[in-house]
């Protein structure tokens, strides 16, 4: 675990660099130091406000520059002569300069500070490569505007900024949107709570006023202000906006209370435990942020293929300066390098990767996927096993009736209503499984007198007159009462708990339960199963429970009876030939696991350990959810791939042609061509990204 997360902190270190490429990217991680204790106090501002300001930011910009795009492509030679029509008056050239300038440097700002930033850590990429081709332009179009002869570059240099500027706008839009989803879980936050006080009187406070240590009081349908562990009450609580849980969940003394979650009927008192940074919310809110930040693999082969581009392209500059040099003219020779060097920037590739990252951010927090690491989550489509732990996470991790064998004196309903009568009187989870049956089955409960709890034995009521008694196999033996070994050991062989119910100390029959397995694991398997993908359960739990759950499941392979510390040796050995291996649990014996494996998945009700090692939480608690992460990982690679291919492929085409290779059987690229090609590039990998989805 020590290793992984040592590997994790270079590993961001190392991007840290790299996110210092864009300027929008820089100040939005100077944001991010910024205190969280306004998120878990019901405050909208910070993360989403900063979003909004940089969304704003780019807006106005691109208005701005394209409103003075408009008399300036009016007044361009280049677009006059296209369109074959002339505007001369006095100063017209002059006009032309200032509109070009005040676009240059006020909608050209975000990509020149972004080019300082790489010259600074010399790591040349994306914001050094448009810089340089609207410097070039700029530079080039103000010398043939007053000084030199030539064509202007005024239309490309300002065409280019409108759509790098437009493409980042639609990016932190896309981001925004992937932020939306869990930003208005701030909103959920109550702003006040009813403190008890010192002497028991109930005070109205403000949320921020609250400390870890406070006590306050939840009323009916009021929503909970803060995480904490309750002491007094019982309830249901509905949990669904923050878990995913659709059931509201039975609360009473020492079980948790999560902030955001919505009480029910009862009333409840709550020692605070967490406030501010600390709270779920809070943590999920930061979950999305960390995704936001993670700059994927693919994102850094984008940059590293901006930067062979400046290479490339002051390389290809400076031959086809000197080849046109030779000929003579000049000023042609020139041109074609202030051509070679505008086309050659990137602004199709730059919005290539960025875009479908946001893209699958979105999606993915509608699917309610955190991408907590982006980049272990872009190669879930090459999984080759996916590690269940099962308490919790192929199981509900509740006990369940399974099996219900009567005498012959007795009907199953009656047998099953003697024990859901007897055990609504005790908290164990095997009665709560019974009694859970019983509700299911709507049957009536019997007047229950003289409740008794036998120590490791079971429990004995009186029923309409009789004695009831719901023992253990153990205290069958003990008072040597008869009943049918071979029933018994068949469901003892499937790991399941068996109960028998006596009435007058007669057998009236048995009733097995077990841990009930999930619904949605049945597709999980199956689907993982028939994609290829070994699925490997590994469990703590004994041989036998593991064995029936993994045949019921048809997992490929069960380990079991795994201590804590040996889940992530397995997870070793499973790696073992190259494999690329995923973990999914929910609880602290799985952290080590989840940071071991090559993709960790946590459920989202787990532990705040395991969701911490994690690289994706599934906030829904279904691990169903898993086909949506491969699913979406293969989707975002496949738009990734054709982005790229579309982007460098174009510059790959472009840069020769408007060097002027084929010049001389009259094909070349004119600035209006290139101008044209651009945009047109432009828009098909946004449109292309956009249109990433899965089934």
């Amino acid at each position: 675990m020590t290793n992984r997360n040592s590997e994790k902190s270079k590993h961001n270190h190392r991007e840290h660099h790299h996110e210092h490429h864009e300027h929008h990217h820089r100040s939005h991680q100077n944001h991010d130091g910024h205190d969280l204790s306004g998120h878990g106090h019901g405050h909208g501002g910070g993360h989403a406000g900063h979003h909004e300001h940089m969304i704003d930011d780019f807006k106005k910009r691109f208005w701005i520059s394209i409103i003075l795009t408009i008399p300036l492509t009016y007044l361009s030679p280049m677009i006059q002569m296209l369109f074959h029509y002339e505007v001369t008056f006095t100063g017209n050239t002059v006009l032309l300069f200032l509109l070009s300038t005040i676009v240059f440097f006020y909608g050209g700002k975000p990509f020149l500070l972004g080019a300082w930033d790489e010259i600074k850590v010399k790591a040349p990429g994306m914001m050094l490569l448009i810089s340089l081709a609207i410097i070039t332009a700029y530079v080039y179009s103000t010398l043939t505007a007053f000084f030199i002869a030539g064509s202007d570059f005024y239309f490309e240099l300002a065409s280019l900024i409108i759509i790098m500027l437009l493409g980042h706008w639609i990016e932190m839009r896309s981001i925004m949107g992937a932020s939306k989803a869990l930003e208005e879980l701030i909103k959920l936050m109550p702003k006040e709570a009813h403190k008890i006080d010192a002497s028991g009187n109930i005070v109205e406070v403000s949320v921020e006023e609250l400390h870890p240590g406070d006590e306050i009081l939840v009323k009916s349908g009021e929503k909970i202000p803060l995480d904490g562990v309750i002491f007094e009450g019982q309830s249901t609580v509905d949990e669904s906006m923050l878990t995913g849980e659709s059931v509201p969940v039975e609360k009473g003394p020492g079980m948790k209370a999560i902030g955001g979650a919505v009480n029910g009927e009862g009333v409840l008192k709550i020692k605070v435990n967490k406030t501010g940074n600390d709270t779920y919310l809070a943590q999920v809110i930061q979950l999305v942020r960390d995704a936001e930040n993670t700059k994927s693999k693919a994102q850094g082969f984008a940059d590293i293929a901006a930067k062979w581009l400046f290479y490339v392209a002051v390389v290809s500059g400076i031959i086809t300066m000197a080849y046109w040099g030779t000929t003579g003219d000049f000023d042609f020779a020139l041109e074609r390098m202030v051509t070679v060097l505008i086309i050659a920037c990137p602004h199709a590739l730059g919005l290539a990767m960025p875009l479908v990252t946001s893209r699958s951010t979105s999606i993915a927090a509608k699917k309610g996927l955190l991408i907590r690491n982006r980049i272990p989550f872009e190669s879930a489509w090459k999984l080759d096993r996916v590690v269940f732990d099962k308490t919790g996470t192929l199981t509900e991790g509740n006990f369940g009736v399974t099996d219900i064998h009567p005498s012959n004196t007795v009907s199953e309903e009656e047998l099953l209503k003697l024990a859901y009568s007897v055990e609504t009187q005790s908290d164990h989870p095997i009665a709560k499984g019974i009694v859970k049956e019983g509700k299911a089955r709507n049957l009536e409960l019997y007047d229950v007198t003289n409740y008794r709890n036998l120590t490791g034995k079971g429990l004995t009521a009186d029923v309409n007159g009789s004695e009831i008694a719901v023992i253990s196999p153990g205290a069958m033996r003990t008072n040597q009462i008869a009943f049918d070994k071979e029933t018994y050991e068949k469901l003892a062989q499937q790991g399941k708990t068996v109960v028998f119910v006596l009435k007058d100390n007669e057998l009236q029959g048995m009733i097995a339960l077990a841990d009930i397995i999930r619904e949605s694991s049945y597709e999980v398997i199956k689907h993982l199963n028939d994609r290829g993908i070994e699925t490997v359960m590994m469990t703590g739990d004994n041989r036998r429970v593991a064995n029936y759950v993994g045949e019921k499941l048809g997992i490929s392979k069960v380990i079991a009876e795994v201590l804590p510390h040996e889940k992530s040796d397995h997870v070793k050995k499973l790696k073992e030939g190259n494999n690329n291996v995923a973990m999914i649990g929910d609880g602290i014996n799985d952290a080590p696991a989840l940071a071991e494996a090559h993709l960790g998945i946590a459920i989202g009700a787990g532990t705040d350990v395991a969701i911490e090692t994690a690289d994706v939480v599934l906030v829904n608690s279904d691990p169903v959810d898993i086909v949506n992460i491969v699913k979406l990982s293969k989707a975002s690679y496949r738009k990734m791939v054709q982005n790229l291919a579309w982007a460098a492929g174009y510059n790959i085409l472009a840069i020769p042609l408007a060097a002027g290779v084929l010049y001389h059987i009259g094909i070349f690229i004119t600035p209006a061509i290139g101008a044209v090609v651009m945009s047109l590039s432009t828009i098909i990998v946004a449109i292309n990204a956009q249109l990433l989805k899965i089934d």
